[in-house]
């Protein structure tokens, strides 16, 4: 397997001592993913792209290293080649055949040649023998080269001809770590997964605070989403994953702030614990998902009046985005069903929310407030590495086991999202399977025959022993985690 991979323009323009610096990067960041996945693939650093090769690998391997790829922030487009020496015109025409020939029945198409080294000939000369080529040898196949059907592409760099098999968009953006770090404010609902990934596509390292609502079942909930969104983008470097109980937060606004005012100085008191965590993390800005007007504390005048409690930098990469907009790209990004799944935790609720709070106002029902209370929650925090999360899902479940061998009368819940099932379905001989998906586990799992062993499944175990956790937390104890 060959793969060429283009660094997003954006690199391509800057000096050439930041480009080198993020080519490196990237290749750092390209090479720590792609070796999980295939510990032999060589990953080489070129001035114009990245170069990886792989001995020849079953197709489903490929295909994983295609899949991680295309996650990997700075990576613009990237294509499957085929390597020949080139030889003539003539030859290259026959390469081209051999791989496209058959793809051009009853099809318009056009030829599309890059070209670098020295040669006596030009791109246009070369594209245009291989297409005549071509059209010849498919005679339900017309050249069109306004909106041809399919684009036949290919390069040639010096004596090396390569033909284009397949080619594929990447995320672009910037590679990790050539911004500063960020700390996230994640709730596990559609708007903080898609604020979370804008910044990792912008090439900071993204860690994530969490403010605790809901308790253990809330908690569990979004480390499965930061888990996801991490593997995604951002498994190239570890970060910090940050869990605050904030119920006794919750509990002193409610007695001590005016109703109308709760939902400001919540929104006050969370930018306060985060700018605390990240001064003690060294990290210079904050990301939330709010978007203006989307809610009562997002309106300009609260937006400026919550931001007034810190000196912190806060980001909002949503601010301009409507909601569909918003849960579009959570779809595209594959965090929609966490988000859909997540229940809402507000914390307080105001019957008259105040759409433009006065400062004084604010700073006078907040002296009121025990900030003790607020450091307390701080202080008491748990910081955790995102890759242990895996790790403590096992650890918190000593009673659950994970099994290799089914017994006879075993129900296999095979609990990875309809796209992956569909993609690759389980079939177990003579074992019973059924599909639920993670964000309906909690929810459709009481409806089941409580007399039969059920087994989770999912891919690497740990999206099953973290719904073990959640139904442990439903009051349901004899379950177990099924491994291939």
């Amino acid at each position: 397997m060959r793969l060429i991979v283009k660094y997003h323009p954006e690199i391509n323009i800057k000096s050439r001592s930041v480009r080198r610096r993020f080519s490196k990067l990237l290749e750092s960041n390209t090479r720590s993913i792609i070796k999980r996945i295939f510990e032999s693939a060589h990953v080489i650093s070129r001035w114009s792209d990245l170069l990886i090769e792989t001995t020849e690998l079953p197709r489903e391997t490929e295909l994983e290293i295609i899949d991680a790829l295309s996650r990997i922030p700075g990576v613009d487009q990237f294509n499957e080649v085929i390597e020949y020496p080139f030889v003539d015109f003539d030859t290259a025409f026959k390469d081209v055949a051999r791989h496209w020939q058959d793809e051009l029945e009853g099809k318009t198409f056009c030829v599309r040649v890059k070209r670098s080294g020295k040669h006596d000939f030009t791109s246009s000369e070369l594209e245009r023998y291989i297409g005549g080529g071509l059209n010849q040898a498919v005679e339900s196949a017309k050249v069109s080269l306004r909106k041809p059907d399919i684009t036949v592409k290919a390069e040639l760099r010096g004596d090396r001809f390569q033909v284009v098999k397949t080619h594929h968009r990447g995320l672009g953006g910037m590679p990790i770590p050539s911004q500063e770090d960020v700390l996230s404010l994640i709730s596990g609902g559609f708007d903080s997964g898609v604020a979370t990934y804008h910044l990792m596509r912008r090439g900071a390292r993204t860690h994530f605070c969490f403010f605790n609502l809901g308790g253990k079942e809330h908690e569990i909930g979004v480390k499965q989403v930061s888990y996801e969104i991490w593997k995604r983008y951002s498994s190239s470097h570890k970060t910090k994953f940050i869990s605050v109980d904030f119920d006794p937060v919750v509990a002193e606004i409610l007695t001590k702030i005016d109703n109308g005012l709760m939902g400001v100085v919540l929104k006050r008191m969370m930018m306060r614990a985060a700018s605390q965590v990240a001064d003690r993390l060294n990290i210079k800005a904050l990301v939330t998902g709010e978007s203006l007007g989307q809610v009562s504390s997002q309106t300009l005048t609260n937006l400026n009046v919550i931001d007034r409690v810190t000196e912190t930098l806060i980001l909002r990469p949503l601010i301009h985005l409507d909601k569909a907009e918003i849960i579009d790209t959570s779809r595209k990004i594959g965090t929609h069903d966490f988000a859909a799944a997540m229940p809402e935790y507000c914390g307080v609720i105001s019957k008259k929310p105040t759409t433009r709070a006065v400062l004084s106002q604010i700073i006078e029902a907040e002296s009121h407030f025990d900030m003790s209370i607020l450091d307390d929650a701080v202080n008491n925090a748990d910081v955790m590495d995102i890759r242990d999360i895996a790790k403590q899902a096992a650890e918190e479940v000593q009673e659950l086991e994970q099994v290799t061998e089914l017994p006879a009368d075993a129900v296999v819940i095979d609990v990875r999202s309809p796209d992956e099932t569909d993609d690759s379905p389980l079939v177990l001989d003579g074992v019973e399977v059924i599909e639920i998906p993670f964000f309906r586990i909690a929810t459709q799992f009481g409806d089941l025959d409580q007399t039969k062993p059920y087994f989770l499944y999912c891919d690497r175990g740990v999206m099953s022993r973290l719904q073990a956790l959640l139904l442990h937390e439903h009051g349901y104890k004899d379950v177990k985690v099924y491994r291939k």
